[in-house]
């Protein structure tokens, strides 16, 4: 059968109501991938993939099913109508399943304007390892640096497309190219490992691949001698390359599945302050050549720049029909999914207030405490916003970097934290989400 996406998904549609469906929606995405990886100089793995997926979802009344596949052939399409049939009419029923209202629906059909897609052509599999092994050989210029643990350059090129009953159908492109390089400062148990790394969508806007593997070798090599910080209370200062992951967590907390289920800890929150007054948090879905962008959501409604989060103040949950159903309220167009599962509530482009100090003023004005650069495992609780996780940087003292530190936790409550924390003004403009460096007071850190 012919691979226009477009098509595949209305003979998904066709095939489900001629198999009994009252509604159904239908998503195929066609996919290129491109990844080399390179060790000591030489290719140590290449691997590309290409395909086409499809999803459908069908209602038999207020019962639903989804089915996926990556066979397009109308044998298959077929056979996954008649399957989504037979599993929907066994599904308990769910009062809040359903398509969007004909009424609401985008006009906007595609992504015009938002510049998501590169046309220039693929690269060749030697220009990613080129820039690969230009990372791994800048790396590998600096005295210290053992060895380089990998070095790679990615590339991905997607097509999106979806169609309801209600009458939505549409689709866009878009592309991704990257590298990376993960260096190894040391010898022994006295090894310590950073990285760097970039994406963009445009070819053109990817930083310098020597760039890249300088500034791993150099984050590598800051954290040789790395030892346990002290036990207490201190202020934490999450440096601008981990900081998002904070209003992660935030916006976990308001997402609209979550507020339904009664298992957030700012299910009671909307309405009330939970920024210090001078901040917000911004969601633009409109910005240009960012992953986040999108003219319209999962469910064919037309997105909008809102203000989750004005002068400190909640203003609103993260919603999908079926959720903002659940809570009597609107859709806020940020439905999200893939093939295999019914659109969830997932939230677009973010950007929280800079501050008005550099983030080296901020760390000379909080004096004695811990400058955060990277952080593993967690133990985050999604009822009371109880907050612990394991965490590596640099010690601080009198505002200036004294050593380099590592095997501590720090802990606090997710709310108290966030009503404590200052900004600065280094956040990088062409992610998706835009946080600046994060100084927060009155941390527990368990060290020493």
């Amino acid at each position: 059968m012919s691979q226009n996406l477009e098509e595949l998904t209305h003979a998904l549609l066709q095939g489900a109501k001629k198999a009994g469906a009252n509604d159904a929606d239908a998503m195929a995405v066609k996919g290129t991938a491109l990844s080399i990886d390179v060790r000591n100089g030489v290719l140590e793995q290449a691997e590309r993939s290409e395909g086409v997926d499809i999803g459908l979802r069908v209602f038999v009344g207020q019962r639903q099913a989804c089915v996926s596949s990556s066979d397009t052939s109308q044998s298959t399409i077929d056979a996954m109508c008649e399957r989504a049939i037979a599993m929907a009419k066994e599904a308990p029923e769910d009062p809040y399943a359903g398509l969007a209202d004909p009424a609401s629906l985008s006009d906007v059909r595609g992504a015009d304007g938002l510049e998501l897609f590169d046309p220039t052509p693929e690269p060749d599999p030697a220009d990613l390892q080129n820039d690969a092994m230009h990372a791994e050989a800048a790396a590998l210029e600096y005295a210290g640096i053992s060895q380089v643990q990998s070095a790679s350059g990615g590339y991905s090129a997607r097509e999106i497309h979806i169609s309801a009953t209600n009458g939505f159908t549409g689709g866009y492109q878009r592309t991704d190219r990257a590298t990376s390089c993960v260096a190894i400062a040391g010898t022994g148990a006295g090894m310590e490992r950073d990285y760097d790394g970039d994406s963009r969508i445009f070819q053109a806007d990817l930083r310098a691949a020597a760039d890249i593997g300088r500034s791993a070798a150099e984050r590598a090599l800051a954290r040789i001698g790395a030892t346990k910080p002290p036990t207490g209370k201190y202020p934490v200062f999450f440096d601008e390359r981990i900081s998002s992951t904070l209003i992660g967590h935030f916006l976990a907390a308001i997402n609209g599945a979550s507020i339904a289920r009664g298992s957030s800890w700012l299910r009671d929150a909307l309405g009330t302050q939970v920024l210090p007054e001078h901040l917000s948090v911004i969601e633009d879905p409109h910005r240009t050549r960012i992953p986040g962008s999108r003219l319209f959501d999962a469910e064919g409604l037309a997105t909008q720049k809102r203000a989750i989060v004005e002068n400190g103040m909640l203003t609103g949950w993260t919603l999908d029909q079926a959720n903002a159903r659940k809570l009597r309220m609107a859709s806020t167009a940020n439905a999200a999914r893939g093939t295999s599962a019914p659109p969830t509530p997932s939230n677009w482009n973010i950007e929280l207030t800079q501050g008005a100090q550099s983030g080296d003023a901020l760390l000379r004005d909080m004096g004695t405490g811990l400058l955060v650069t990277s952080m593993i495992g967690s133990t985050i609780n999604a009822t009371t916003g109880d907050y612990s996780r394991g965490a590596a940087g640099f010690w601080i003292e009198n505002g200036e970097i004294s050593h380099p530190v590592n095997e501590c936790t720090i802990a606090g409550n997710l709310r108290d934290m966030l009503l404590r924390m200052t900004p600065a003004n280094d956040a990088r403009t062409h992610l998706s989400r835009v946080v600046p460096s994060l100084l927060v007071e009155g941390m527990t850190l368990a060290g020493n």
